[in-house]
């Protein structure tokens, strides 16, 4: 396709879903918008392969056309986003990525379902025996952005999460403890039983509809119960399932847009990998890596190194020892590269982590967290709009990144290690 094609077909400015179709009516690619005409029309920018790399040049470069599917809110835009994913696998949004650092939601198969949020190493779409899952959904790529889904979903449909124990599973059932989220209105209290359990499914139905994007079949069926209670003269639950449609009517999504709009043009995770080094008087050198995707910290990509140039008591050289311990950490091509590095010190580390990139040949930009007398960050060397954008990702990955080398270091000591 071309940006006169794209002109044809009239995008709206509202939330929705977009699939970039190929030559043979195969879906390419699907995302989602706050705006259909603004996202898609990025695509069709002439640094699109500086903000997005030659595999989505090669896309629109297939695409034979562009589908769209509107949706009342960036929430409802998100779960059709998720659920055609899914289904359809397409080949661009998949190539090249590790589903299983994804995050899906889970519902589990009993008596009072619980809602868990799990990556995809932890499941086997469903087949897992320890989740004994009833429904998934996803995968969802950022975990801060299915966090705010979910909180505007529980408002709207109260849920029993892990934390939340029924009744019946209680130490003590005859004197069962309500959970935190019942006191604030987000279960619908399967631990006291103040619910029964067809009543509960039947809300976790609506949900797992809602997570299918069957948003008209939902409404009508909520309508339905709700004139079906009125006759039967159940008045309380009538205006209970009333105040349901008019949640699902009138959804307020606007932590959702604020992400979605402070989000880079590009649609794969952010990923920032920070490293630290962490010594005694130069002995027993310890080097870390932390990772923080789309804003959000990723404990399981973590990464520790033993710092070899270092034996016994010699000179501290923390230039040297990030050196090592870049070149070593990318000896694993195995391992999702990152999309930008920060690294704790002022000009000189960051010269040499530069240094060993190009040793590499390549190309990744690096920003680096300059410290004052009491430790706190005083300034970010680097690309300025990157230290602008990323700002709380690159010190929140650079504090995890030194409590991280801490422990660590501590930890080894305490076993008396030598390197």
């Amino acid at each position: 396709m071309n940006s006169q094609e794209l002109l044809a077909l009239n995008l709206p400015d509202s939330p929705g879903v977009y699939f970039f179709v190929g030559p043979k009516k195969e879906i390419l690619y699907v995302g989602k918008a706050t705006s259909l005409k603004d996202r898609v029309k990025s695509y069709f920018a002439s640094d699109l392969e500086e903000t997005r790399g030659e595999r989505f040049v090669e896309m629109v470069e297939r695409a034979l056309t562009i589908q769209h599917h509107t949706t009342d809110s960036v929430l409802e835009a998100l779960m059709v986003e998720a659920h055609e994913i899914q289904k359809r696998q397409p080949p661009y949004n998949t190539l090249g990525k590790d589903n299983k650092s994804f995050n899906y939601v889970v519902i589990t198969d009993e008596e009072f379902p619980a809602i868990w949020v799990v990556r995809g190493r932890e499941i086997s779409y469903g087949s897992d025996p320890e989740l004994n899952a009833r429904f998934v959904a996803g995968p969802f790529p950022h975990g801060g952005e299915l966090r705010e889904a979910l909180k505007i979903i529980r408002r709207i449909f109260p849920y029993r999460d892990e934390k939340c124990i029924p009744r019946d599973e209680q130490m003590d059932p005859m004197h069962p403890r309500a959970c935190w989220n019942y006191q604030i209105g987000l279960c619908p209290g399967t631990c006291i039983g103040k619910i029964p359990s067809q009543e509960y499914k039947r809300t976790i139905k609506r949900i797992e509809m809602f997570f299918e994007g069957k948003k008209e079949q939902l409404l009508r069926s909520i309508e339905r119960d709700m004139h079906k209670c009125a006759k039967e003269e159940k008045f309380e639950e009538a205006a209970r399932l009333k105040r349901t449609l008019y949640a699902l009517e009138h959804i307020h999504d606007i932590a959702l847009i604020k992400r979605d709009m402070e989000r880079t043009n590009n649609d794969e995770i952010f990923r920032i990998e920070a490293y630290d080094i962490a010594h005694l008087a130069g002995n027993e050198t310890v080097g870390v890596m932390t990772v923080v995707e789309d804003g959000e910290l990723n404990k399981s990509q973590y990464r520790k190194f033993r710092i070899r140039g270092t034996r016994g008591k010699v000179k501290v050289d923390d230039t040297n020892n990030l050196k090592e311990m870049l070149r070593r950490r990318f000896t694993h091509p195995e391992w999702q590269g990152p999309s930008l590095i920060v690294i704790d010190g002022g000009i000189a580390q960051k010269n040499a982590a530069e240094e060993v990139l190009r040793e590499l040949d390549m190309t990744v930009p690096i920003v680096a967290v300059v410290k004052d007398k009491s430790h706190k960050a005083r300034e970010v060397l680097g690309n300025p709009e990157l230290a602008l954008t990323w700002n709380r990702s690159i010190l929140l990955a650079n504090v995890e990144a030194h409590r991280f080398a801490i422990t660590y270091h501590r930890k080894l000591r305490s076993k008396g290690f030598r390197i």
